[in-house]
């Protein structure tokens, strides 16, 4: 039996992970500084059943811990889901008879995992040719954000030149009951089908799906490849999608709410301010309008969002989701990176840390340029290079390092280039300066290099000499 995100609700719940709330509370902050409150502490899934204004239930913080995401996921670790993309990708050119039949066979299971097309659809259970946005309890999360906000949307588009459908999470303000922002930053996918287009593109908007479908919507993947085979590599199983009534799109058969419409880049009006996971109000700009021309949803919908702030937050979990599933794959570009965290003070953007089997004078540096060559990972404004022997998901073992081992004058590199449009401290918008250090124990050739100290520590034979006799010492 699929998953959808009625099943995932009972799985939070059998897992003990799930709290079911049926006092009455507001989406206008109350349920913002209550699920603030519950992430902060470690706390679970949030399911609101007497939502104010509205009839439908209000679920949050469905990914917000290790064993949530793990779940929501598939997997017994992240990392596990890492190692089987670096299966599938890790084409070699077949050799013989037995290397054609395995490359034979992960073409298969990628093909295995291609969207299927369903004529009937829960997601179309209720069909409202009428749209009504005053139908979902949508947040305003924070006292100063422009309005109501959708937060957890899966929007789906098609590249106006190739047809390629794109799925993307893009923070969606509520103007009135049959309009709103569509906020397509200069660097996603859903701005370039804009732009590519003649000035219009339908757009779908799915709330609601299964937890690993939700996921995929904010996964870095390139432009070419279809979120949806992604989605069905993480179930195990291939989504099913159906056709909008009103536009030439799909979206995931499950959902629980679909809106139909387009997103017209001649309307363009203020957005914002809307309190973000920088942990700062992002200011009003301009963005292109959403005109939501119909929606449908299932009976009894349940409608799924959450919060970004200061962190930790629900989102932290999600990017450290990423971290962990693609990092294989840019080992497989960088072979002498070991190790990245993209720790949670960072905001995902703001800051890697990032290991290196050291090769030659100038590696740590050359690995620098190569993130900010890579993807969304060109954004990062400040990367901290340590050996292989440092731990970086030990942030504290990587500060040590840096501030140790850190000349300002040597070690250190800026570049000029594009940053985040969300980074309000860089003197334009999404351009600016990055930095880069170089904490890792210097060679011959890298400047001018004293004598470079050993690191203490105690030899093998006295720690085991001392773990041995422990109980004697009368100190536990």
């Amino acid at each position: 039996m699929s998953m959808d995100l009625r099943r995932w609700i009972e799985t939070l719940r059998s897992m003990g992970e799930l709290v079911d709330v049926h006092a009455e509370v507001d989406p206008h902050l109350e349920i913002t500084e209550i699920t603030d409150r519950v992430v902060k502490s470690g706390g679970p899934a949030l399911l609101f059943h007497n939502v104010r204004g509205s009839n439908l239930p209000v679920l949050i913080n469905q990914y917000g811990s290790e064993a949530r995401i793990n779940a929501a996921l598939r997997t017994e670790s992240l990392d596990a889901i890492g190692e089987r993309i670096q299966d599938i990708m890790d084409f070699q050119p077949p050799q013989g008879i037995v290397d054609k039949v395995r490359a034979l066979g992960k073409l298969r299971e990628l093909a295995a995992f291609s969207p299927k097309t369903v004529r009937d659809a829960p997601c179309q259970q209720i069909w409202l040719s009428e749209p009504d946005l005053d139908l979902l309890p949508i947040l305003t999360c924070w006292p100063h954000d422009g309005g109501p906000y959708i937060t957890l949307p899966l929007v789906f588009s098609r590249d106006p030149r190739t047809g390629v459908r794109n799925c993307g999470m893009y923070r969606i303000q509520k103007i009135d009951a049959r309009t709103a922002m569509m906020h397509w930053q200069i660097h996603k996918d859903g701005a370039a089908h804009l732009s590519d287009s003649e000035g219009r593109v339908e757009v779908a908007v799915a709330l609601g799906t299964d937890p690993a479908t939700t996921y995929t919507a904010t996964a870095p993947l390139p432009p070419h490849l279809d979120e949806m085979i992604f989605a069905g590599f993480l179930r195990g199983k291939s989504a099913e999608m159906v056709k909008c009534r009103t536009i030439d799109v799909e979206v995931p058969a499950e959902s629980e709410i679909v809106l139909e419409g387009y997103v017209d880049a001649a309307d363009l009006r203020p957005e914002g301010p809307f309190g973000d996971h920088t942990g700062f109000y992002t200011p009003v700009d301009q963005y292109p309008t959403l005109h939501v021309t119909a929606m449908s949803m299932r009976q009894d919908a349940i409608y799924p969002t959450t919060i970004v702030g200061i962190p930790p937050m629900e989102d932290l979990y999600l990017g450290k989701a990423t971290e962990r599933i693609f990092l294989p794959i840019i080992k497989m570009t960088l072979p002498d990176l070991i190790d990245m965290n993209l720790p949670a003070e960072g905001v995902f953007h703001n800051c890697a840390l990032v290991s290196v089997r050291k090769r030659y004078p100038g590696h740590a540096k050359k690995l620098m340029n190569a993130i900010w060559g890579l993807g969304l990972l060109s954004l990062t404004r400040c990367v901290v290079v340590v050996d292989e022997d440092v731990d970086v998901q030990d942030t504290s073992a990587v500060a040590f390092h840096a501030f140790s081992n850190v000349d300002p004058g040597r070690d250190a590199l800026v570049v000029d280039g594009p940053v985040d449009a969300l980074d309000h401290a860089a003197p334009y918008f999404a351009y600016g300066a990055k930095i880069g250090f170089d904490a890792t124990r210097k060679w011959q050739g890298e400047g001018v290099v004293r004598a470079w100290p050993k690191l203490i520590s105690m030899s093998d034979e006295i720690r085991d000499k001392v773990t041995r006799r422990w109980a004697e010492y009368g100190l536990d």
